[in-house]
């Protein structure tokens, strides 16, 4: 399905929690913003100390896991994608295939407000692949490029 590239509104945790399975404590976009319909999306973070995984990461200095950005990055394209396809979506998953590239460069931390800025790189049938930078306060704290399949 080729899609045109269009903008739609910002869109909130009720209708990402629509287009992906993930809940809680899985679930780590809580709005999609400047939205560019199968192109590019921000997803936005808000990294609270009630995030599960700071209980043994670090108790002493709380730092987000870089495989949890990552996982923050797929979901806000995940998320994209499946807004993208509309109906055609409808029951489907999106799985990882790969991740390439990943790079930590800024700690992620308790209190930060983390964008995760994607871009579609390359769409051929139910392959989807993306670039992806996390960004705190203007910094690039994380990227990545990954490819996902959408599965029924």
């Amino acid at each position: 399905m080729t899609i045109t590239a269009q903008k739609v509104d910002d869109i909130d945790i009720n209708r990402i929690k629509e287009l992906i399975p993930h809940r809680y404590p899985m679930l780590l976009v809580d709005k999609l913003r400047d939205i560019n319909l199968g192109e590019r999306a921000v997803g936005i973070k808000a990294v609270t100390i009630n995030e599960p995984f700071f209980q043994g990461h670090f108790p002493e200095k709380p730092v987000m896991p870089g495989v949890f950005i990552v996982e923050a990055m797929a979901q806000t394209a995940a998320a994209l994608v499946m807004l993208s396809l509309g109906e055609e979506a409808e029951g489907k998953l999106v799985y990882f295939m790969s991740i390439d590239g990943a790079k930590f460069r800024k700690p992620v931390e308790p209190g930060d407000l983390l964008e995760l800025h994607v871009k579609k790189e390359q769409n051929r049938r139910n392959i989807w692949r993306f670039s992806a930078k996390g960004i705190v306060d203007g910094k690039l704290v994380a990227e990545a490029t990954y490819t996902a399949m959408i599965a029924n």
